[in-house]
């Protein structure tokens, strides 16, 4: 429904600063090489006197250097000199590293290798060393550097770097003969392909209270279907379904059909709905009738569309544009591919104060009160991304949102919200993700090292800033603002994807299942450019559930859109998977999915691990109970019903290289009466019967789990007397 992108306007250096080493004087020979006398096979020729350079390796520059066919390279390497080579399409692929140097005489080890990303500088800078030289006639030198030395992580790069790590004299030159990766090791696939098991001790703590998992963490996003009503989201198991994204924050309810694409599709009116007949209260009536709750967002842009015709930047207005779709539609940007002025609001929109919105709440509450039902509408959301509306949204809002302005739109069109329905849940800002987190718009816009906006309001962060605000405006006038503190999380590294895209080569999926640590374990260094900006754990939950404890305890937490890539992939099924159960584990009030997984797809799968596994309605219990694992590469979430003779325990192998046998210590919950177990590992038919665990007086047993696989426990046990009941929690 909208663009999802990285933070704008971020630069991440490719190369980090390299500081000078102590080495020892040059007049000290170099220690004789040590490596092996072993044959090592080229797999793909980098540079060599024969070819130049080859196979797609380009020379990106830097030391004064003759390099052609013919001769060996020539490279002056003093002052630290080095030599850049990159391959947008390299490849990893390889057993290392192989390059044959002649050195000045006398010279000692000065050659620094290592492999590089554009966007990232997270790579190992290896200093060669006897271990990785063989000493050959006339001076000449096989260095091997092994892959595993060079990327560890097996992380994609696009190009090497050859440097001088020590200080050689002016004029100093060294000749290349040949530049190449060599084959793999077939000792290391050997290894890798892992046929035992590997013992993983789990346990779950029945004897800690636990609580109340929210159904509305199982949310997904409403998106525009031809026939919304016979759509596989019904099947995929949500526990509430969230109408929101940037078309949400121009919907204009009184027309039914009216929104605005913003910046994602040329600031367009239209109808974006299935049909012209589709309505907001249709999408209410359909969660209805599949038993789903509703997270509605309401605009506080405060303009919404005037039809489902008008253009933010007609060409009659602004002539011809960078992009133009149709004679009469552009982009806002001028062939110099500069933003244009926009022009009044009224171009496309009518202005939607809080009493828009007040009577749009109230117009639902009534029909709430005519059908004789509770609610149809279970938490409200204050608008979309306001971080975000002088880019998405600036044909009505160019300029950027400061600190007072999100809090006044929040109370304001949060006491619309509250006047019309008092119990009503309401949640906010809505932000896009980690700078929206910290910084208003006007910081980033001039800049977050100068951040004038926070500095004005004692270089708080943005968020605490706003919830110490919003509990003053209680304590003042008696009038809660937010129920829930809601927050947009995207994994922004390379590669991520999102929905069906995102790379699955072995180290973006690793790299994705590993990216959900973010939204819980303070241990953990993000490995994307905030990671390398921040230097800090994001830790989503634990951050938001301390800053609320600090400012304005009681709040609830919701994660208001979400995605890890990949969905059809087994590692985005697995990282849902993981994602669902943090959510779970953490207590979160809602959360939704963007917008909801592709039928039968791995996080298809992964939703219904908890919601329908065994395709009559066994879900993961109402029940939190907490557990743990000894083993990095696998998790365990548990749940069990109100009087806990039922646990439903679901447990991933993220290790795609090799089974595990989970040592599962259920002691403290009871014995084993009776069991089912369901596995899934990419079939898209989804859960097949397991291997079961043993029935009948077990409190510890033994569960295999396939590689890279979703596995579900269902089981009946008998109460441990130490085994403590839930109690009720947000």
């Amino acid at each position: 429904m909208h663009d999802r992108r990285p933070f704008p306007g971020r630069a991440i250096a490719g190369v980090v600063a390299l500081l000078a080493l102590t080495h020892p004087p040059h007049s000290v020979a170099a220690p004789p090489g040590t490596r092996p006398d072993t044959p090592l096979e080229n797999a793909q020729v980098v540079f060599s006197v024969a070819t130049g350079m080859a196979n797609g390796w380009q020379d990106y520059g830097w030391a004064p250097r003759k390099v052609a066919a013919g001769a060996p390279a020539s490279l002056d390497m003093s002052s630290y000199g080095g030599w850049i080579i990159g391959n947008p399409n390299a490849t990893y692929e390889f057993g290392g590293l192989k390059i044959k140097v002649k050195s000045p005489p006398k010279a000692p080890d000065w050659l620094e290798l290592r492999v590089e990303l554009a966007s990232s500088a997270a790579f190992p800078h290896i200093e060669v060393r006897p271990k990785h030289r063989r000493d050959l006639e006339d001076g000449w030198t096989e260095v091997f550097i092994p892959l595993s030395e060079l990327n560890p992580k097996r992380a994609p790069f696009d190009r090497m770097m050859l440097r001088a790590h020590a200080p050689l004299p002016k004029g100093t030159r060294i000749l290349i003969e040949e530049i190449a990766w060599t084959a793999p090791d077939p000792r290391d696939a050997a290894k890798a392909e892992r046929t035992e098991p590997i013992d993983v001790q789990m346990s779950v703590d029945c004897r800690q209270p636990g609580h109340r998992i929210s159904p509305m963490i199982y949310g997904i996003a409403f998106k525009p279907s031809h026939d919304a009503k016979d759509s596989h989201q019904w099947r995929v198991g949500a526990g509430a379904r969230r109408w929101g994204g940037n078309p949400t924050s121009r919907y204009n309810w009184m027309l039914g059909n009216a929104w605005n694409t913003a910046s994602d599709w040329f600031f367009r009116n239209v109808n974006y709905t299935p049909s012209n007949s589709y309505t907001y209260e249709l999408f209410l009536e359909d969660n209805i009738d599949h038993s789903v709750q509703t997270a509605l967002t309401v605009p506080t842009i405060g303009w919404v569309a005037k039809d489902t015709t008008s253009v933010g930047f007609p060409a009659s207005v602004f002539g011809e544009q960078q992009y133009m779709e149709g004679p009469n539609t552009g982009n806002g940007m001028g062939k110099n591919g500069k933003p244009l002025t926009p022009g009044p609001p009224t171009l496309t929109s009518v202005a939607a104060p809080p009493s828009f919105v007040e009577k749009w709440v109230r117009t639902i509450r009534a029909k709430d009160a005519r059908d004789k039902r509770d609610r149809s509408v279970h938490q409200y959301i204050l608008d979309n991304e306001p971080a975000l509306w002088n880019s998405t949204h600036r044909d009505v809002h160019p300029e950027p949102v400061t600190y007072d302005e999100l809090r006044d739109r929040l109370i304001k069109y949060g006491s619309a919200v509250r006047k019309a329905d008092p119990e009503a849940v309401i949640a906010g800002p809505a932000e896009w993700g980690w700078t929206g987190y910290l910084y208003s718009a006007k910081d980033q816009a001039v800049g977050f090292q100068l951040k004038p906006d926070r500095r004005a309001h004692g270089d708080k962060p943005l968020l605490p800033w706003l919830l110490r605000e919003l509990r003053k405006h209680r304590e003042k006038t008696g009038e809660r603002i937010l129920d829930v503190v809601d927050l947009h999380y995207y994994p922004q590294h390379s590669g991520a994807g999102m929905g069906t895209t995102g790379k699955t080569d072995p180290y973006s999926a690793a790299l994705r299942i590993r990216s959900t640590r973010s939204l819980w374990d303070p241990s953990y260094i993000d490995e994307s450019w905030i990671g390398e900006v921040a230097r800090e754990s994001i830790r989503l939950i634990p951050r938001m559930k301390a800053w609320i404890a600090e400012e304005d305890p009681g709040l609830g937490i919701s994660v208001g859109e979400w995605n890890f890539g990949a969905e059809e992939h087994m590692s985005g099924g697995l990282a849902t998977a993981e994602a669902l159960g943090r959510f779970a584990a953490g207590g979160v009030t809602s959360a939704f999915y963007w917008d909801y997984p592709a039928d039968k797809s791995a996080s298809f799968w992964a939703f219904r691990a908890f919601r329908n596994f065994d395709w009559k309605g066994g879900k993961f219990q109402d029940w939190h109970v907490p557990a743990t694992t000894a083993y990095e590469l696998s998790s365990v979430f548990a749940s069990r019903n109100e009087t806990g003779d039922r646990l439903v325990l679901v447990l991933l192998n993220t290790d795609p290289d090799g089974p595990l046998k989970a040592r599962l210590d259920l002691s403290s919950c009871g014995t084993v009466v009776s069991s089912k177990t369901y596995s899934y590992s990419g079939d898209p038919s989804g859960f097949k019967p397991a291997t079961a665990v043993p029935r009948g007086g077990a409190a510890v047993i033994e569960q295999p789990l396939e590689a890279y696989s979703i596995n579900v426990l269902d089981l009946q046990v008998q109460p441990a007397a130490a085994a403590r009941p839930g109690r009720p929690g947000r």
